[in-house]
């Protein structure tokens, strides 16, 4: 194929702003895709990669960017998943693996076949987009051995009898954790702002908490009294309320976090953190790109979360929604849309 002309938004150094320049296009290796980019979203990490990355050991010049939703319009060897002209939705690692080419913020990104889900037409780019980070992180936390290990996602959906704790549910982790553990068969529990309690029930939670109630700690382990604890989930708000309630409960005493583990936490409960990426060298990448969320997507049974708040069109865009996610948004995820 004749190689189409690539332009990314490059972050050339800490803290700079970004510049909008030609970028290599870059065919597919083995169990690799290139799709061209149809709309991107924004995460924390992503300014917080701009201003901090090289303590996060990254290199410069970089392109970041981890969400993504697009057209494929190349397959390496080895493909056998997805095919030229699919819908796709993928997780973009190009950041964490120094790899340019692999990075989301440009208009063809090289994938790797394991973080990568195929989106039904009755899908938009637009709310495919929001899916990739947030729910790597939540199925790292969930799934992996190495954290809460607990039985993988189905469409068809096998109880287990057990409770889930998703501390933050109303945050991008905390959405894609709460679908994630119950299509595992979990019942599941979580904390947010009252003004988001009817759009976590309608995701499929049991119950849910105001996480700034000065109750909070005390109602929920009245909640999970008699309930089979499988372990907590922390996306963001206090991580000692998280493992005070936890530390109650009767079960599983361990939390999967996205943030460093409190150095004053209960003694009695373990924890780790979570690299939101580890799943595409394990087998929870494709159980849950591949095997769970593609049938999910087409049967309507997850939904994309949180919504997406488009900010503008085009690379040049990415600026202000940089700066609009830095500001702060609350059950929403910036996005900005590639359309010609």
């Amino acid at each position: 194929m004749q190689q189409p002309t690539n332009t990314a938004a490059w972050q050339m150094k800490k803290g700079a702003s970004i510049k909008i320049k030609s970028a290599t296009y870059t065919a597919p290796g083995a169990n690799e895709i290139v799709i061209k980019n149809g709309a991107l979203a924004i995460n924390p990490s992503d300014w917080l990669l701009q201003d901090m990355g090289d303590t996060f050991g990254l290199e410069y010049p970089m392109i970041l960017g981890n969400d993504v939703a697009g057209e494929v319009v190349e397959v390496g060897e080895g493909v056998t998943h997805v095919e030229v002209g699919d819908r796709v939705l993928g997780h973009a690692i190009g950041c964490w693996e120094k790899v340019p080419a692999e990075g989301g913020f440009q208009q063809y990104t090289v994938l790797e076949t394991n973080l990568v889900a195929k989106i039904p037409d009755s899908l938009s780019y637009t709310d495919a987009c929001v899916v990739p980070l947030g729910l790597s992180t939540a199925a790292c936390g969930l799934f992996q051995q190495d954290q809460l290990g607990l039985q993988l996602p189905s469409v068809d959906v096998k109880p287990t009898g057990k409770t889930v704790l998703v501390w933050g549910g109303s945050s991008s982790v905390g959405t894609n954790g709460i679908q994630l553990a119950v299509a595992a068969g979990y019942e599941v529990f979580t904390t947010a702002s009252p003004k988001n309690f009817a759009t976590l029930r309608a995701l499929g939670v049991s119950q849910v908490f105001d996480y700034k109630s000065e109750s909070v700690v005390a109602d929920l382990t009245a909640a999970l009294k008699g309930k089979d604890f499988a372990g907590a989930l922390f996306t963001v708000g206090s991580a000692e309320d998280c493992f005070a309630v936890v530390d109650r409960a009767t079960g599983k005493k361990f939390v999967a976090s996205t943030l460093p583990i409190p150095e004053h936490k209960h003694t009695d409960v373990s924890g780790k953190q979570i690299f939101g990426t580890t799943l595409k060298d394990n087998e929870v990448g494709q159980a849950v790109y591949q095997d769970f969320l593609e049938k999910a997507l087409t049967a309507g049974t997850f939904t994309p979360a949180p919504a997406p708040m488009v900010v503008g069109n085009g690379l040049s865009a990415l600026s202000d929604a940089l700066a609009t996610q830095k500001k702060g948004v609350s059950a929403a995820k910036v996005v900005v849309t590639l359309n010609a």
